[in-house]
């Protein structure tokens, strides 16, 4: 097997165990955190305005539910909005049930200035929109639309409530889930909630006394709809249907969140015929905790209004629920404790909403190690109640608690007996303990032993703490062992989730090896002998890598403790050989390997003495040609005024007398000039191509003038000759 894949299935190996060891803790022992800031920022992430408004009046209404029930302060203005979408829906002969319903809901938080006239108009509708629903949600909208207008006038009431009750409740079934409508045979949990929130508001808007055996017949319901409550490992219950149309299907949390709805406001008019189970109240709450911050706008808000009503004494809300007690959230701070900086043990109780809690006493009855299910490890003792910070703390943890995971069990104790029927504590609550520690490290050696005798032949000691590294060599008939020793603060034995020893031979091969353990003591032998195959008869270096390492082990540990020289046989025919190594793909993009250009050897040169003799031959001629280019210019200097130059010996007798020949001459002796001079400039400055390309130019134009000139000359001297 190759050893790359030894090492990923040692760290696999390691590695799952440590993450289902910590799952399954988890798992058993959950506990949950009250409302925080972090739903607050989420809050005024996602209920963010569209072009200064939001995108319906539902959204409105969520949106400023949400923001009253987090007591957000700096949240968006949209009173004025909101007011101006309440008022065109109130006063629109064409808004539906449904849009009347969220308005009113919107105008009970942003308190918008509705006329009476308006309200009057809305009864109408809704009245009529009663009589003639022939839905569940038909009710629900119109029903609850009347509620909501009860709070503003109080003389709202439904002159046929037994008959309402009557068709809404036409709709439940067997099971205690309601249908839409009569002619869809689906029902759902969903359907229920809504359900229940509407028959209660026909109980609020009944003229008169309800008969109580229809009270009876829904407590029934409500007790069948309990019964198929879902339940996940860790306790918490919730609500589901089963996926029958997607287009309707509701998740966990908005039919949940539905239910609760429901039952607490029937729970408001019942008069305390409906008592639901504390426990179940507490389990439903933790359900909605254990979502955590949600990142969708509506899950947000189901998440916190259900959480509102469940505690029924939030700010807005009607204390009336007494039947639906109010559950307390035990949480820690921290759940990992150092017995090195002797942290304390601090446990926080509050309601859903991180408000106090009422006087109470927190206890912790029992401790006990996550893989084991034997007696408690400490005896029950009480927390100290810190009036300033809120806590209940244990300062000074028990001896008997040493380094390791732990599964703590605690239980809330009211003062008042009074308070039992308005708070739900749930009994015990395990609560999930880590504790760290700095381990002591003792005993380090390495060691090569004889093959056959097992004795020492090379011993050394191993300093763990620093940096030092040990050398060693062996062959193949001799052993290498590692041994040390592990104890936790208290002294006890300590058992690491990770404890590996690490081979890396020159070539980049490397071998993993599980330490074993016996008790404290930390022992592994390497018999090279029977390791020579897989250690492909590698000779050469092998850095040594020593890996111990736990969640709760401060000063874990990851160290190159040194290198041995191995001296392994020479591989036969059909040995394994070493596999490719795995190439690193961003190293096509690293620096590439210099290029070393090979020049031809430069040929013998002469010696200098014959080079500057060549070089003044070659000079002769240029000295000759500027002798010539010296006479020329004298013989142009003096071409105007051929008396003068005649009298130092200048021969200009062919040099033209008329105008246009003279003309042309001139620029002939210029033009061979400029030549010269272009000769000058290429010799001191200029290159060979700007000098051919300066002397194209000046060539042509010498051509000409000389051409024109040497014609004229010629025509002369055959006229002379023929006189």
């Amino acid at each position: 097997m190759p050893a790359n894949l030894h090492f990923e299935i040692a760290r696999s190996i390691v590695g799952f165990f440590v993450l289902l060891l910590f799952l399954s803790f988890c798992e058993a022992a959950s506990f949950f955190q009250p409302i925080s800031d972090a739903h607050r920022s989420a809050a005024l992430e996602l209920f963010s305005l569209d072009h200064g408004s939001f995108k319906s009046l539902e959204e409105t209404y969520e949106a400023l539910r949400t923001f009253d029930l987090l007591g957000i302060e700096k949240k968006p203005d949209v009173t004025a909005t909101a007011c101006r979408l309440i008022s065109e829906a109130v006063g629109s002969s064409s808004s539906t049930p449904k849009d009347l319903f969220y308005a009113l809901k919107a105008n009970s938080i942003a308190k918008c200035t509705i006329e009476d006239k308006a309200f009057q108009g809305i009864i109408k509708r809704l009245n009529a929109a009663v009589d003639g629903a022939s839905s569940l949600l038909d009710f629900h909208y119109s029903v609850g639309g009347l509620v909501l207008i009860k709070s503003y006038k109080a003389d709202v009431h439904l002159a046929n409530a037994d008959g309402i009750f009557r068709s809404v409740k036409a709709f439940s079934q067997s099971d205690g889930r309601w249908r839409y409508s009569s002619n869809n045979p689906e029902s759902s949990a969903f359907a229920a909630g809504i359900a229940l929130e509407t028959l209660a508001g026909v109980v609020s808007l009944a003229s008169s006394e309800l008969d109580q055996s229809l009270i009876s017949t829904l407590n029934n319901d409500i007790s069948k709809l309990f019964d198929s409550i879902e339940k996940y490992d860790d306790g918490t219950l919730y609500f589901d249907d089963k996926l029958v149309d997607g287009s309707d299907h509701q998740g966990p949390l908005a039919t949940t969140s539905s239910v609760v709805r429901g039952l607490t406001a029937f729970a408001a008019v019942s008069d305390g015929s409906l008592n639901l189970p504390g426990n179940k109240i507490l389990e439903l709450a933790n359900f909605f905790l254990g979502i955590g911050v949600p990142g969708d706008a509506k899950d947000l808000f189901n998440q916190i209004d259900s959480l509102a009503l469940l505690e029924s004494n939030r700010q807005g809300f009607p204390v009336a629920l007494l039947m639906v007690s109010i559950p307390l959230i035990l949480s820690l701070p921290s759940t990992v404790l150092s017995l090195t900086k002797k942290d304390s043990l601090q446990v926080k109780v509050n309601t859903v909403f991180g408000s106090n809690a009422p006087p109470l006493t927190v206890k912790l009855v029992g401790a006990f190690t996550s893989d084991s299910k034997d007696a408690s490890l400490v005896e029950s003792q009480e927390l100290v109640f810190d009036a300033g910070t809120g806590l209940h703390n244990l300062n000074n943890l028990p001896k008997s608690i040493d380094v390791g995971s732990y599964s703590f069990v605690f239980e809330i104790v009211l003062h008042k007996s009074e308070h039992e029927k308005v708070y739900v504590t749930g009994g015990h609550k395990k609560v999930p303990i880590f504790v760290s520690g700095l381990i002591k490290i003792e005993n380090a050696e390495i060691s090569i032993l004889d093959g056959d005798l097992g004795s020492i032949e090379t011993q050394k000691k191993l300093d763990l703490a620093g940096q030092s590294a040990v050398s060693l060599s062996a062959n193949h008939l001799q052993k290498l062992r590692v041994s040390f020793k592990l104890t936790t603060p208290r002294g006890h034995a300590f058992k690491p989730h990770q404890a590996l020893l690490k081979l890396r031979h020159e070539s980049k091969v490397e071998h993993i090896f599980v330490v074993g353990n016996s008790g404290e003591h930390f022992e592994i032998v390497l018999n090279f002998l029977g390791l020579v195959e897989k250690f492909f008869y590698l000779s050469g270096r092998y850095d040594i890598e020593l890996t111990v390492g736990d969640v709760v082990m401060e000063n874990s540990l990851l160290r190159a403790i040194g290198h041995i020289e191995l001296d392994l046989p020479e591989p036969p025919e059909k040995a394994p050989r070493p596999p490719p190594q795995p190439v690193d793909p961003y190293s096509r993009y690293g620096p590439k390997a210099e290029i070393t250009h090979i020049f031809r050897a430069p040929e013998k040169r002469p010696k200098e003495e014959l080079s500057f003799a060549f070089l003044g031959l070659t000079l002769l001629p240029l000295l000759g040609f500027l002798i010539g280019v010296s006479l020329a210019c004298i013989t142009f200097m003096f071409s105007f005024n051929q008396q003068k130059l005649s009298r130092v010996g200048v021969n200009l007798k062919n040099f033209p007398t008329n105008t246009v020949p003279a003309t042309f001459a001139i620029l002939f002796h210029v033009s061979i000039g400029a030549v010269l001079l272009l000769y000058v400039f290429f010799w001191l400055k200029l290159d060979l191509f700007q000098t051919l390309k300066v002397l194209g130019l000046l060539g042509v134009f010498l051509v000409l003038v000389g051409h024109r000139i040497l014609s004229y000359l010629a025509a002369t001297s055959a006229k002379l000759k023929s006189a």
